[in-house]
């Protein structure tokens, strides 16, 4: 029983053993792994799992390890010629052994199962006029940089745009490992102030583009019946070539049990729209299944991006400032150009990240 001891005061028992099991079930999925390696299917089962203990199991040896290190430094201490180098190598053991206490908790917590997904990029412009349009454009570019210096795809699934490199309603689909994960907490009104280009008197004015970020699915992840489909084509309007308004293009996917509805028109060929919104449906379909399962998130996809109003703001990017605020953990960062960049994204999707461990912490306490 090598954690005992270490282990917060509460069931240390109950945590110490579960650490021992992972520790067992890890080895012995390596034997499995090698016994099955002529059935394709079981080997990749087993293969999933075994990546998913890989981080906690060697956590688990390291800590173990500084445990160790640790019982050997208290037993020097007793040796007058060697006390003060055993002080001094617990003085450095006993932080490390906190640090990956800390850590394995956060690896023991529960993990969302669409982390490791790709995810269905969705901004539309909100209040403030044109202004909400050109932001909503600057938040598509913000999150294709972000994209490409994580060596993600970023495909644009549709585009409506007003003109003037205003965007009204973007669609994206990101691919990429651990994408949902990093995106998840993007979710949400984002609210601007700054002097639009159009503004002559120089006044700061304030507009809002919404967000929302969905797990991209596989067919087997939704069941959606044909039946339950309305399926309307029509030629596509707008600019985009000679095609346009020549061929029945345009498609339009009405899900009757939901009312949800997604239209796609950017391709020349029926079938690419059709395939696209197909894609779109299944990953709303999806995440308003989960938000019935799970009150953690919304009740319905309307509350998750909120009405696009000024008030309901989860970040504010101030240009005159230079400075973006995320209010739902109070964290101002005076690098608005580099967040545009998607360049200090990061330290907002990180601190994001460490607040919602913290809390799914305090509430395992």
């Amino acid at each position: 029983m090598w954690l005992l001891g270490y282990f917060p005061s509460h069931q240390p028992m109950a945590i110490e053993q579960k650490l021992d099991q992972i520790v067992a079930r890890y080895e012995d999925l390596q034997k499995q792994l090698e016994q099955e390696a002529g059935d394709p299917k079981k080997f990749a089962a087993l293969s999933k799992e075994y990546s998913d203990l890989e981080d906690i199991y060697h956590g688990i040896l390291t800590y173990k390890s500084l445990l160790q290190q640790k019982a050997d430094a208290e037993v020097m201490i007793t040796d007058p010629d060697m006390r003060v180098l055993a002080e001094e190598e617990l003085m450095t053991l006993r932080p490390a052994i906190e640090d990956m206490w800390k850590s394995l908790q956060v690896l023991l917590l529960p993990k969302d199962v669409d982390d490791e997904r790709n995810a269905i990029l969705e901004i539309r412009a909100g209040t403030g006029g044109d202004e909400a349009g050109l932001f909503a454009a600057d938040l598509m570019r913000m999150y294709q940089r972000y994209a490409v210096l994580h060596g993600w795809q970023f495909e644009v699934l549709s585009l409506s745009e007003t003109g003037l490199g205003s965007v009204k309603e973007v669609q994206v689909s990101i691919v990429g490992k651990g994408v949902f994960a990093k995106l998840k907490f993007e979710s949400g009104v984002h609210r601007v102030q700054r002097v639009p280009e159009t503004e002559a008197s120089g006044r700061v004015h304030t507009s809002a583009a919404t967000v929302a970020v969905l797990p991209e699915v596989e067919d087997v992840d939704v069941e959606i019946r044909d039946e339950d489909l309305r399926i309307d084509v029509c030629r596509a309007s707008g600019a985009g070539g000679q095609h346009v308004n020549t061929t029945d293009s345009a498609v339009r996917i009405t899900h009757l049990p939901t009312g949800l509805v997604v239209a796609q028109q950017d391709e020349r060929s029926q079938h690419k729209n059709r395939a696209k919104a197909m894609k779109i449906l299944r990953a709303r379909l999806y995440d308003l299944r989960k938000q019935e399962q799970d009150q953690a998130r919304a009740a319905d996809r309307k509350s998750q991006v909120g009405s696009g109003d000024r008030s309901e703001r989860i970040r504010t990017y101030n240009f005159p400032q230079g400075r973006v605020t995320d209010h739902r953990i109070n964290l101002t960062l005076y690098k608005l150009d580099q967040v545009m960049q998607g360049e200090a994204l990061d330290e907002l999707v990180d601190n994001l990240t460490a607040d919602d461990q913290a809390r799914k912490l305090g509430a395992v306490e």
